[in-house]
């Protein structure tokens, strides 16, 4: 005949069931609603518990007696210290921009009865975006603090409390986007939270000169740089889509993924009687496959505007105005930025710095993208011709 016997974990009120025999042991942990035998003497009434799980260990001493003698079945009981350390996320995800500053909630709870630890250690880190690695970000212990690589100088601990662990992030870079773990370890006790950091900005489709469907992953790291901005993540592109962006080309991800938003279902797009949605690839090849880009950029610090010229000009005449002019020709990630974030309207098509000739419409009218507000497209024309103006930029000391 089985024996059962009810344990209790001191703080987390937990039941757990051993039963073994000499082949092998069943741990059941539970509540008294899934065991509905009879509680021993001295065992303490506990709260209801949310989960069930089974746990089966082996025990290799014996393998001569049959599973169905039951005679050597006997009762264990376990008794174990639950958590006595919590930490707390009071936000999953904080908004700032590129340039502005962000503040990661993060608090941790210690049981009173524990003394004062001097030792005790919090630490931040940076998730990639496949979860297999973490960027360390800032460590504190006591009255030794220490930031790393591109944060350092640039993350400080908020201490509005003595549990308060919340990470300051000051002048914040489109690269600070992702998510963020808080760790806490006091001795032996420890926990962690996750808080996400999202941007304000404009995510956009990017293929160079060439043409598209040239670029390995690497190179479209280094052209989205090139244009003031950073490979888009999968969540950001998602939320373009929402936003009703629609394009028709795969683009490389910062995950190595290539995926497209399509917000109109037609042929050419992987057919008229599918539904909206980001088409994927899934996982490509970084070195070997070629795609275009999708983009990333924020706020940025200065002034985005249209050169007023008395004569139209070559792609180095344009260069040498706006340096005449105490600036540099503007990217196209900047230009995009101020479309989308500042409503920036010019219907005179410019050059930019990648060559490209472009202009960026937030009132649609005739002649002037008339059916959506738009950065329209004019190609990548002989940089000797001289039919168009210049968009330049004069960044803010």
């Amino acid at each position: 005949m089985l024996s059962l016997g009810y344990v209790v974990l001191e703080r987390s009120e937990a039941l757990i069931i051993v039963i073994c025999n000499d082949l092998s042991c069943q741990a059941f942990i539970g509540t008294a609603s899934f065991f509905p035998v009879k509680r021993p003497p001295g065992a303490i009434k506990m709260n209801t518990l949310l989960f069930l799980t089974f746990v089966s260990l082996s025990l290799a001493e014996n393998s001569d007696h049959p599973y169905s003698d039951l005679d050597h079945y006997k009762t264990i009981y376990i008794s174990e210290n639950g958590p006595r350390l919590s930490v707390v996320t009071e936000q999953a995800k904080v908004v700032s921009r590129r340039g502005g500053n962000a503040t990661l909630p993060c608090k941790f709870q210690r049981d009173p009865s524990l003394s004062a630890n001097p030792k005790l250690r919090i630490k931040w880190t940076k998730l990639t975006s496949d979860y297999l690695k973490e960027i360390d970000v800032f460590v504190a212990m006591g009255y030794h603090k220490r930031s790393y690589g591109r944060f350092h100088g640039r993350v400080y601990l908020q201490g509005a409390s003595e549990n308060d662990a919340s990470l300051v992030i000051t002048e914040v870079t489109l690269e600070d986007y992702g998510k963020y773990k808080c760790e806490v370890i006091d001795g032996l006790e420890d926990d962690t939270g996750v808080v996400s950091l999202d941007l304000q900005g404009v995510v956009f489709p990017y293929f160079p000169r060439m043409g598209r469907y040239n670029l390995n992953f690497h190179d479209a790291e280094k052209a989205c740089r090139d244009q003031d901005a950073v490979v888009a993540s999968f969540d950001q592109l998602y939320d373009a889509w929402r936003g009703g962006l629609d394009w028709c080309n795969a683009g490389w991800l910062s995950d190595g993924s290539a995926q497209y938003p399509i917000t109109q279902p037609r042929e050419p797009c992987g057919g008229k009687n599918t539904v909206p949605g980001v088409r994927s690839y899934g996982q490509r090849d970084k070195e070997k496959s070629h795609y275009d880009v999708f983009c990333f950029t924020s706020n940025y610090r200065g002034r985005f505007y249209y050169l007023i010229h008395p004569t139209k000009l070559t792609y180095n005449e344009a260069v040498q105005a706006c340096q005449k002019d105490g600036a540099q020709i503007a990217k196209v990630g900047q230009m995009y930025s101020a479309w989308k974030l500042l409503g920036y309207d010019r219907c005179d098509a410019g050059w930019l710095a990648d060559g490209s000739v472009r202009y960026p419409i937030s009132r649609p009218r005739r002649r002037c993208s008339p059916t959506e507000a738009a950065v329209r497209f004019s190609g990548f024309p002989d940089k000797k011709q001289k039919l168009y103006g210049v968009y330049c930029f004069k960044p803010y000391n």
